[in-house]
């Protein structure tokens, strides 16, 4: 129960600065009271404060009585005694009362530290690592997200980085077969079929743009290797940073969340050592944004190389086989001339060679038979009417002349004759030769199309990329 002040009574004893400074005491001391107890609940406040503030009526020492507010009559003392007593006995504030200083501020006045004080230090500490907690697992599944983000654009990266090797392969394989191919092309029979021609040219053009591609795509091969090796070593990091974070997640549930996906990056903004954000974690999320930004820019350079490298590819083995393929065209051509002129040739030679045998039969008649006994009597020099027309001088017959003359002409022709059927047969044996080095060249040169086209493996390289590269090729062939 509380105590009450007790009225002074009217009687004066004993000197009136002996009384004052009584008063002031008790009225100190009834301040003092009301200030401890403000903190209170308000019907209780209202209570106590009533009850805590006793009046008198004492008389100054001019006789003039005390001010209203010092004034608490005996009815109201008993209501508040009444008050109090039906009021329950509550136990005191143990977070402290707030008293208005100047009229406008407000402070927390804690008169003895509670009896839950440990209890209330121990909820605060759980809630501050608690919640130190929930904000690491936020950061952790972050750096997790984004070593998940970082494991798939390396997978990503890979599977880039095969069709690079594959397409390497490719190329290895058409440059042996344009090495084969020229190869080929040197067991051409003769001298003349070994002269460089424009497939020899287009040969080493192809060699020349595939040492090309084969040079650029090794290149990107090594950036590739090299971006694969940031990519693990940023995912590594974001591990080791995740690992290190979730050191203090051994006794937070499982089911407590970690905040949203969408939110997780905005969340975080500023860092501190000591913050569940660490200035390390920030770095490693930057630069693992940065690396997969340059691997998806990597990745798509490689994928416009490859296709641009199958058009070329394609293009330029499509030029090669058409550049052989015509020049079998042109050499069957000149073979079946050929087979015409040997024809001709021939039909010549036995013409010529019927001629001479004319020609050598009209000379052995003009000759004469071998044996003299063989000669006619109307062809012989010494027959009765020569020898009597050569009677008279001046008079000789041209027969003699005209015959010898007809057997030096005979003989010239059979001479010219046979030099014209010996250059007829030379020629022939020439363009025999010839047509059978023709057929031997487009042999060898059907051979290397053959092996060419055996050779050249279609897939080698996936099915989108060749189509990516004929749709390329087709919209720029629109373009034209």
């Amino acid at each position: 129960m509380q105590v009450q002040s007790v009225p002074l009574g009217s009687v004066t004893i004993g000197p009136e600065s002996w009384r004052d400074g009584t008063v002031r005491s008790i009225r100190r001391a009834q301040r003092l009271v009301r200030q401890t107890q403000a903190g209170r609940s308000g019907s209780c406040s209202q209570t106590r404060s009533c009850s805590a503030a006793p009046g008198f009526t004492p008389k100054r020492t001019d006789g003039t009585a005390e001010t209203n507010e010092d004034k608490i009559t005996g009815e109201e003392c008993g209501r508040s005694r009444d008050s109090i007593c039906k009021s329950k006995m509550s136990r005191p504030q143990t977070t402290g009362a707030v008293l208005p200083l100047n009229g406008t501020q407000k402070t927390s006045v804690a008169p003895f530290p509670p009896s839950s004080l440990r209890e209330q230090c121990a909820g605060v500490s759980v809630a501050m690592a608690g919640e130190y907690m929930r904000r690491v697992r936020e950061v952790e599944g972050q750096l997790r997200r984004q070593a998940g983000r970082v494991t798939q654009e390396g997978i990503k990266l890979e599977r880039e980085r095969g069709h690079l090797e594959r397409m390497l392969r490719s190329l290895r394989a058409d440059l042996m077969v344009n090495r084969r191919s020229s190869e080929g092309r040197t067991r051409r029979p003769s001298t003349a079929e070994m002269e460089r021609d424009g497939a020899d040219y287009l040969l080493t053009c192809e060699k020349g743009e595939l040492a090309e591609l084969k040079q650029d795509l090794e290149g990107a091969l090594r950036n590739t290797l090299t971006q694969l090796q940031a990519l693990g070593e940023s995912s590594r990091r974001l591990l080791n940073c995740a690992s290190e974070r979730a050191r203090v997640l051994e006794l937070l549930p499982h089911s407590g969340s970690a905040g949203g996906h969408g939110t997780a990056v905005q969340t975080f903004t500023k860092t501190h050592p000591v913050s569940p954000f660490t200035p390390e974690c920030k770095q490693v999320l930057e630069t693992s944004t940065l690396m997969v930004n340059q691997s998806q820019q990597l990745r798509k350079n490689i994928r416009q190389m490859l296709t641009c490298a199958i058009t070329r590819q394609k293009d330029i083995h499509r030029t090669v086989n058409d550049g052989l393929v015509k020049k079998i065209a042109e050499t069957v051509s000149l073979q079946q001339n050929l087979t015409l002129a040997s024809a001709a040739t021939r039909q010549a030679m036995f013409r010529k060679q019927r001629e001479i045998n004319c020609i050598r039969h009209s000379h052995d008649r003009a000759q004469g038979p071998e044996y003299s006994g063989d000669i006619l009597s109307r062809e012989k020099l010494n027959r009765p009417l020569v020898q009597v027309y050569h009677r008279h001088p001046g008079t000789q017959l041209p027969e003699a002349a005209q015959l010898i003359q007809g057997s030096a002409v005979l003989r010239r022709c059979v001479m010219s004759s046979e030099g014209e059927l010996l250059q007829l047969q030379r020629a022939c044996l020439h363009l025999l030769d010839n047509l059978h080095s023709k057929r031997a060249a487009a042999q060898v040169d059907a051979a290397v199309v053959r092996m060419r086209r055996q050779q050249v493996d279609k897939r080698a390289m996936p099915t989108f990329l060749q189509q990516g590269a004929c749709r390329s090729q087709l919209s720029l062939s629109c373009v034209q």
